[in-house]
C-alpha cells in the first residue's frame, strides 16, 4: 500500500530542518520504503514542510517509519498525517 506523509515545520525551524536534512535523506534512500518525496514550500521557496510517499505493508509501518525520521527525532514537525494514497496518474 501507499502512505502519504504530509508534515508541517513548526515556526521558526528551517535551521532544524537544515541540520538534519542529510541525515533524513540517508534514512529515507535506506529504508527503501519512500517512492517519491519532496518538501514543502512557503511563500517565499523556503522548506517548510514534507510529502513523503511510502511504499509499506501496512498503516503500522508507515507510523514507524515516520517516528524514527530523524526530521521527527530532531522535533522538526509542528504536525504529521499519515493517510493512505492510491495511484491513479504518473
Amino acid at each position: 500500500m501507499h502512505v502519504a506523509l504530509i508534515a508541517r515545520d513548526k515556526p521558526g525551524a528551517l535551521d532544524v530542518r537544515k541540520e538534519n536534512r542529510e541525515a533524513h535523506l540517508a534514512y529515507g534512500a535506506a529504508s527503501g520504503k519512500v517512492a517519491m518525496a519532496g518538501p514543502l514550500l512557503d511563500e517565499n521557496g523556503e522548506m517548510c514542510g514534507s510529502l513523503i510517499v511510502l511504499g509499506v505493508a501496512d498503516m503500522a509501518e508507515a507510523e514507524v517509519w515516520a517516528a524514527n525520521d530523524p526530521y521527527a527525532l530532531a522535533g522538526l514537525f509542528q504536525s504529521v498525517e499519515l493517510n493512505e494514497w492510491k495511484k491513479v496518474i504518473g
